[in-house]
């Protein structure tokens, strides 16, 4: 517990030499890309709505989506219990804690992912199996207790977005519109609040480390108020900024080899900042642990080879916290 950023008696005046990564590694790295990420709105028609989708995809592997479905009010009252989650005592929030990377449901500090060199990042994550929700809730923090009822109110709309865009991408690559139904999105829903504080020197750390996301689509929920997410994007980083009732949108590993190539896993990462904490919420949409993840046979033909091996979800798992999250290790891993 005394390694939580969150924890009460954290002190914030300086960051401690183990948050420290070399220059090379350190914000900004790159120097910002003048572009932005497109705003989808999904109450457009369905042709526009899938033409746009396709083309961010296919050029950022993330956009952003308004006009989605969940409802204002949902976001706002789950971006709100996850911030009273990481205030609470430590006492409250003792019995979630663990470093056990093999637990689903916990609370730690910095980053499952492999850095190779042993740095810790700044950030706290409250990781959680939240779907389906009668047989995860009970795993659920009961404190605070407006927590569980906005996972609830969150988790099942969120999904539901998530799959609408899997069909609109199958519709828009040729793939039957259920493709991803089943077993390649039939796994828990995994959700991580992740907390950033305020530090006093963002220049020498990262929230989380430049990684690709391993499930097959991600849903995610920022604050409206500051920019904390970025993009790698045409040999820089695009700040995702911030907009109002939108949520972001990024693929995964499973959906780049299930698609062949044709749609990426891109890298992000988390920067700090120096006088807001800002606490995000992801809702990782994952296939099953047996399910055989393979490039679509409507996507591999002649003048089109596999470009993937097929693997289970499983043993991908466990390649994947071997090699570590950045993309050229995962590459190297999995590519024919």
């Amino acid at each position: 517990m005394e390694k939580l950023l969150s924890s009460a008696t954290a002190s914030h005046e300086t960051v401690p030499e183990r948050f420290h990564l070399p220059p090379e590694l350190r914000p900004p790295a790159l120097a910002a890309a003048p572009v932005s990420l497109p705003v989808i709105d999904l109450s457009g028609s369905r042709d526009e709505v899938r033409g746009a989708v396709l083309r961010a995809g296919k050029e950022f592997g993330f956009f952003q989506v308004i006009n989605h479905g969940v409802p204002e009010r949902t976001t706002r009252e789950l971006e709100a219990a996850c911030v009273d989650f990481f205030r609470l005592p430590a006492a409250d929030k003792a019995a979630f804690y663990s470093e056990d990377t093999e637990q689903t449901n916990r609370l730690f500090s910095s980053t499952m992912y492999e850095s190779g060199a042993g740095e810790s990042y700044w950030r706290d994550c409250l990781r959680l199996a939240c779907h389906p929700v009668e047989r995860t809730k009970p795993g659920w923090p009961e404190k605070p207790a407006a927590l569980r009822p906005a996972l609830e109110g969150f988790i099942v709309p969120a999904r539901s977005v998530g799959m609408e865009l899997l069909r609109l991408l199958c519709e828009g690559i040729g793939l039957r519109p259920d493709y991803f139904e089943g077993d390649l999105s039939g796994g828990e829903v995994i959700l991580n609040a992740n907390h950033y504080p305020p530090c006093p020197d963002p220049g020498l750390t990262l929230g989380l480390p430049p990684h690709c996301d391993r499930n097959l689509i991600t849903v995610l929920l920022q604050p409206g108020y500051v920019c904390g997410l970025q993009v790698s994007y045409g040999g820089g980083w695009i700040d995702v900024e911030p907009v109002p009732g939108a949520l972001v949108i990024n693929f995964g590993h499973q959906l780049e080899i299930a698609t062949n190539g044709l749609l990426r896993s891109v890298e992000h990462r988390a920067v700090p900042n120096a006088v807001v904490a800002r606490t995000s919420v992801a809702a990782f949409i994952m296939p099953t642990m047996d399910c055989m993840v393979e490039p679509a046979k409507e996507l591999v033909g002649e003048g089109s080879p596999a470009r993937y091996r097929s693997i289970t979800f499983r043993d991908f798992m466990r390649v994947y916290k071997t090699v570590g999250a950045r993309r050229e290790s995962v590459e190297k891993a999995f590519r024919i």
